[in-house]
């Protein structure tokens, strides 16, 4: 069933909404980025190179694998390819984003397509399916990008400074709350059988293609759980949205 939101809503309006709606995702990031800050220094990184790191960046997974990478001695171009193939699952966002943003600006495309999380996506792409007349809704993605952002900044400011205080942080577990925070972000999802399908599909070909190098298995998980999800949706077709 497709919500009917609230049209006529001005862009302000639009970016305080998409903040809001963010925020139990930002709670289950803090951790990791507290974690990230805490560590950095740790592995060799300046403070102003984290800070640096999380700003441009901003991709939690690849920065972890590159303290990784950089403690262990690997070269340069390794580590640059390979949080690149862990990022390429942004490609995969980017093609369900494209209906909705291709009318805007240059300057709008690219300032969103950096911004572009996991957690962001999840919020906004039910807001742009949402049916109503308003022209605002880049405004809703712009608001959960940069809430996104400014709490990954700081989460990564204080584990630099606050976290360099605490015994042994990393071992504390705290990055368990994003795994479940992608939990609670695709359960909303499974409400029909190829939907389902593809989750199935996808995580357990992640269990089985951990072992492959570079993080590829999460590539090879999303291709097959994308591959079922379409020989499901033709098997099992489901009525499209109703206005």
């Amino acid at each position: 069933m497709t919500v009917v939101a609230e049209s006529g809503r001005s862009p302000w309006q639009e970016f305080y909404l998409g903040a809001r709606d963010t925020l139990p995702l930002i709670v289950g990031a803090i951790p990791f980025g507290l974690i990230f800050g805490t560590l950095a220094q740790s592995s060799g990184f300046s403070f102003g190179g984290a800070i640096a790191l999380s700003a441009m960046v901003f991709a939690g997974s690849s920065q972890f694998i590159a303290l990784g990478l950089l403690s262990a001695g690997t070269p340069i171009l390794v580590i640059v390819l390979t949080t690149f193939v862990v990022n390429l699952r942004h490609l995969l966002y980017a093609v369900g984003l494209v209906p909705y943003v291709k009318q805007l600006p240059q300057g709008w495309k690219a300032a969103l397509g950096f911004w572009l999380t996991d957690e962001t996506f999840m919020v906004v792409i039910r807001r742009y399916r949402q049916i109503d007349e308003t022209p605002y809704k880049h405004w809703y993605h712009l608001g959960s990008a940069l809430s996104m952002y400014g709490n990954w900044q700081l989460c990564t400011l204080l584990g630099l400074t606050v976290g360099q205080h605490i015994p042994n942080a990393a071992a504390w577990g705290l990055d368990f709350a994003m795994v479940v925070t992608f939990i609670g972000m695709v359960l909303p999802y499974l409400i029909n059988r190829p939907m389902v399908l593809t989750c199935v599909v996808a995580g357990g070909t992640a269990l089985l293609a951990q072992g492959l190098p570079h993080q590829l298995g999460l590539m090879v998980a999303a291709i097959a759980g994308i591959g079922a999800g379409m020989a499901a949706e033709s098997r099992w077709p489901h009525p499209g949205p109703q206005s």
